[in-house]
């Protein structure tokens, strides 16, 4: 067991703490460290550290306590395949935290464990608290890029070894009995760049410049045009990524596909959010000026319920089947919707929207029915 020895100048790396030192003066000489102790326990608060070196580090030695008390006992090997260094700088980091007084254990052959009954400043959390947390981290890890995602495995770790050993086990258990599986998980390495670059555009509030990639604008279907646009946030819907702001091309606030942008890059020019801007506050329906009416089967009402439009705002279950209203801008917002069922479905409303269909179908109709297999 290493530890046991008084707190005074103990060296952690080039950094010294001392227990007798005053708030004052420890704050002046390591810029924002507080250190506090009680008894056999001694709690290392860190904020806003100026030292990134050390930051790194010191993350690293409370992270490694929180995966011993987590996981119990570890070796060498797993705690540095776990945080990405080689085994002699863990070997240098279980000798830091051993002169900092934290009681490894450890079993030669078998790995490092802490001392029972130690432990850090509890989390006091319910399981269905620690439980939504960590249910939280998952999902937020399968739809994040690895900067994030790595970020949120480490959160959840940090609040697994925060629990105390009976609540951990239940909130293990409940873990392994409940999934969430992200919509429109797949990697995207293009787009995992560009979600970096807009994050440092939206912390920083500097506007941004793209080429979109337009499914349907007023330049035509398909067209490609070049924006700027003053980012306010990103949105996670439908399966992807949206970057939400002010573009000012169009002079008003729209939603762009962060996987249609080509050529991204952020401009020196700066903006101001408004003032009480929200997500939710937006009215979408204002500008889907266009009401369409669909009448389904029966035979498939519940299907249709299941995968609904995104731009459906209403339903009403007839005796002749389901009728669905839906608020969009184009015609073609629907249409590969509309045509996913087949026979099964009669457009009402607009009557623009039926023409489409049936050329639609006319051409379907060509392709099937033609001798050419090409």
């Amino acid at each position: 067991i290493c530890g046991g020895q008084p707190l005074n100048m103990v060296p952690l790396g080039k950094l010294h703490f001392s227990a007798k030192i005053s708030v004052g003066l420890l704050e002046q000489r390591l810029s924002g460290w507080t250190f506090k102790t009680n008894k056999k326990i001694w709690h290392l608060v860190a904020y806003n550290i100026v030292f990134r070196t050390y930051m790194n580090r010191t993350d690293r030695l409370l992270a490694i306590v929180l995966e011993l008390q987590a996981r119990g006992r570890q070796r060498a090997e797993d705690l540095a395949a776990t945080f990405e260094v080689g085994k002699r700088t863990i070997y240098r980091d279980i000798q830091a935290l051993c002169e900092a007084g934290v009681p490894v254990i450890s079993t030669p052959g078998q790995g490092y464990s802490l001392l029972e009954g130690y432990f850090l400043p509890p989390l006091r959390f319910t399981p269905d608290e620690a439980l939504i947390l960590l249910l939280g981290g998952d999902v937020m890890a399968q739809s994040f890029d690895a900067e994030y995602r790595a970020a949120a495995q480490s959160a959840g770790r940090k609040i697994a070894g925060a629990l105390p050993e009976p609540l951990r086990d239940e909130v293990r258990s409940l873990q392994d009995s409940i999934r969430y599986v992200a919509e429109g998980g797949r990697e995207r390495p293009h787009e995992a760049a560009m979600l970096r670059t807009l994050r440092r555009a939206i912390l920083g509030r500097h506007s941004v410049r793209f080429s979109y990639h337009a499914r349907h604008s007023q330049d035509g279907a398909g067209a490609f045009s070049t924006r700027e646009a003053d980012p306010y946030g990103l949105v996670f819907y439908l399966g992807a990524w949206h970057m939400t702001g002010f573009c000012h091309l169009r002079q008003d606030i729209r939603n762009f596909r962060v996987e249609r942008m080509q050529q991204l890059s952020v401009l020196p020019r700066s903006f101001t959010r408004p003032p009480g801007y929200r997500f939710e506050q937006r009215d979408r329906n204002e500008e889907r000026t266009l009401v369409v009416r669909a009448l389904f089967d029966l035979t498939i009402a519940d299907w249709v319920r299941e995968e609904p439009s995104y731009f459906v705002v209403g339903e009403q279950l007839r005796h002749d089947g389901l009728l669905i209203t839906l608020r969009v801008r184009h015609e073609r917002d629907v249409l590969q919707w509309l045509l996913g069922w087949g026979s099964h479905v009669r457009v009402l409303e607009p009557q623009s929207l039926r023409a489409l269909l049936a050329d639609e179908a006319k051409k379907i109709l060509e392709y099937h029915t033609t001798s050419d297999s090409h």
